[in-house]
């Protein structure tokens, strides 16, 4: 394996929950190299999206040591783990996450905005980001105006606007049809690979292995197994 983009080490996240403590995560160690393209595997409640938000800073860990493009996230502060994030991780969701008084090009400039880049070129930017994903027709459109597909290539021009050395995605193809869903994973490949782009997958989609490197399987917080993806 390269130089990491993440390595975890240790890694426990517990909640109180109304009956007693839950134990989300169990002791996680785990390695992800720069420009590999990872699935976090397993049925619901096993612990992937905790996973996920943990190594993107959303939440913190009860125990454990997260590095993230050798930072460790983990002693961050909340508003520096918000500034890191900005600054190199993109995010894809399964229910797109669209604002919907904005129009594709707004939601997909967003992250620029948030960077203080000027309205003209952060449009000029989006635009170009909304071609890449091949809907530069839906630029004025807003997300009740489009397709699911539609939403999901908004949602990955936003991910991508800011040139990401890592993006997180989130079951991204959880409420599209078949032929839709190849459709995002075709266009992941198309467009993370060619970048070097670490892209780490949260799904529970049985043919998810055929389009990444490596899957990793967890069930009820702990690492189960993981493989090679020929």
């Amino acid at each position: 394996m390269g130089e990491s983009a993440i390595s975890i080490k240790g890694l426990k996240k517990d909640y109180n929950a109304g009956a007693g403590e839950v134990h989300a995560l169990r002791g996680i160690d785990m390695e992800i190299a720069c420009g590999e393209f990872v699935c976090i595997a397993g049925k619901s409640g096993s612990g992937k999206s905790t996973l996920l938000n943990l190594v993107a800073g959303l939440e913190s860990p009860t125990d454990g040591s997260i590095n993230v493009l050798g930072q460790r996230i983990d002693r961050m502060s909340e508003i520096e783990r918000i500034r890191f994030r900005r600054s190199h991780i993109g995010f894809v969701f399964q229910s797109y996450r669209l604002l919907p008084q904005y129009t594709a090009i707004e939601n997909v400039a967003l992250p620029l905005m948030l960077r203080g880049v000027e309205k003209r070129e952060r449009e000029r930017r989006a635009l170009e980001a909304l071609d890449m994903v091949g809907i530069a027709k839906c630029a004025r459109q807003r997300p009740a105006q489009m397709s699911g597909g539609e939403q999901q290539r908004a949602g990955i021009a936003r991910s991508i606007i800011t040139s990401p050395a890592i993006v997180m995605a989130d079951e991204p193809t959880g409420n599209l049809d078949t032929a839709t869903g190849e459709m995002v994973l075709t266009l992941f490949q198309k467009l993370f690979r060619q970048n070097g782009t670490t892209l780490m997958i949260v799904s529970h989609d049985d043919d998810m292995p055929r389009h990444v490197d490596r899957t990793i399987r967890l069930s009820d917080g702990a690492l189960i197994g993981e493989g090679i993806n020929a």
